[in-house]
Order: structure tokens, then sequence, then C-alpha cells
């Protein structure tokens, strides 16, 4: 049996260890223990592009005689400036404005904003006036066909209405408006180049051009009947690009 001095002399070791004990317990636990990461913050979205600005012109009547006045209107988005040129300068957002051109002219107008830049143009087409007529005996209605109405011409190889054909149409739309008994046959011409087959029917495209040209215009469809020739019929034999041209039309024969 122990004596009592061996028992008092062994309590402290025994406190000791257990201090020891217990620490390396909450040291172990602690190494145990999941680290976790920090979650860093979300980044920050970009802010939005600006809207790019958007722009329409239009004029109202696109064709005109000389004297004459059309309406510019104009509509836009997202623009801070708008400038429409020629003569007109710096407008609001949307608006409108009248317009006495002289001669034909394309109207531009430009517009900017945060989301950059847009343009839109139209053209106004003006027709010179009716030539007063001649003082003494009346001319023929047939001596005024030929001296009015206007035959369009085509680039190579096209059936478009470029300008100049707008311009001469245009005068041919103001004869038949003035003479509503008189009806034509719209001839569709080529040049020399190309097949014969193939010409047949740009030379029909260019007819069928002429005169859709002209029911925008307000000249009604019964008033016109459209042919093609070709290459069949030109108005000028030589072979080049000046006699070529001549021959690239759509030519008009007032019907009996």
């Amino acid at each position: 049996m122990e004596s009592s001095s061996e028992s008092n002399s062994r309590s402290p070791l025994r406190k000791f260890a257990l201090i020891l004990f217990v620490a390396g317990l909450t040291i172990f636990a602690g190494a145990c223990k999941k680290k976790v990461a920090a979650v860093p913050p979300a980044p920050t979205p970009p802010a939005p592009a600006p809207a790019a600005p958007t722009v329409k012109l239009t004029a109202s009547p696109e064709f005109i005689t000389t004297g004459q006045s059309s309406t510019l209107s104009w509509t836009s988005e997202n623009a801070t400036k708008l400038d429409l040129e020629p003569a007109v300068g710096n407008v609001q957002p949307s608006g409108s404005t009248t317009v006495s051109p002289t001669t034909s002219t394309t109207y531009t107008i430009t517009v900017s904003g945060p989301g950059g830049n847009a343009v839109d143009t139209v053209r106004v087409t003006v027709a010179p006036a009716a030539a007063p007529q001649p003082s003494g005996p009346s001319a023929t209605l047939e001596e005024l066909f030929n001296r009015d109405v206007k035959d369009a011409f085509f680039d190579f190889n096209q059936a478009d209405i470029r300008a100049d054909a707008r311009e001469a149409l245009t005068q041919t739309a103001e004869f038949l408006r003035a003479h509503p008994d008189v009806k034509v046959t719209v001839e569709g011409h080529c040049d020399e180049r190309g097949s014969l087959e193939y010409n047949l029917g740009l030379g029909q495209r260019r007819a069928n051009a002429a005169k859709q040209f002209l029911v925008s215009l307000g000249i009604t469809e019964d008033r016109m009947s459209t042919m093609s020739w070709g290459k069949e019929h030109p108005f000028c034999t030589e072979h080049d690009e000046t006699c070529w041209q001549q021959n690239r039309r759509a030519h008009f024969v007032m019907a009996h």
C-alpha cells in the first residue's frame, strides 16, 4: 500500500499530464477543421452600351415641277444632334419642313448620339414646267407628244430606273395627265450586244419598269401596253458606247 507522501507527489504530475492531454486535443481538433476560403465579391457588370441612333427621312411628293414645293419629314431615335442638308441645318429629333428646289436635289440628314451616327437620304426630282404654247396655229396632238414625251434610258444590262430616267418619265407623266385620252405603247430596246433571246427579255423588263414608274406617278395601267424589240430596231447603228447608250431605252409610241 502506497504511502500518503507518494500519493501527494504524484498529484501535480497527473494534473500536468491532464493539461497537456487537453491542450493536445484542442490543437488536434483545430487542425482538423476545414479552412473556408473567403468568397470574393461578384464583379460589377459593365454598363450597357448606348443605343445606336436611327433616322428616317421622306419627301412628299418626291417628283415636282419647277416652282412647286415638297415636304421633308423625319423621325429619329437615340439622336442628340441632327443636321439636314442642303440649306436646312440643325433640326429637332422629329419634324418636317417645306423645300422648293429649282433642280433635282438629294437631301441628307445626319444624326449623332452617344451610340454613334446614322444617315438617311431622299431625292426630290424637279422636272421643268411645261413650256408655254407658242402663239399662232395650235400644235397638233402628235407634235405635242413628240415634244413632251421623253424616253427613259438605261445602264448596260440593267432595267433599273436611274435618276435621269426619273426626270424624263416625270415629264412624260405630265403630258399624259394633261391628255387623259392618249394611250401609249412602251417599247423596250437594247444595244447590239448579247443574244437575240436575252435582249428580248431585257427589253421587256425595261418596258415594264418604265410603265410601273408611270403607274407610281398616277397614270393608270389601262392607258399603257408594253412590248420588246430587243436589239432588232436600233436608233443608232455605230458600234461604240455613245451609240449603244441611245439604244438602251424605253421608247413611247402614241397608240392610235
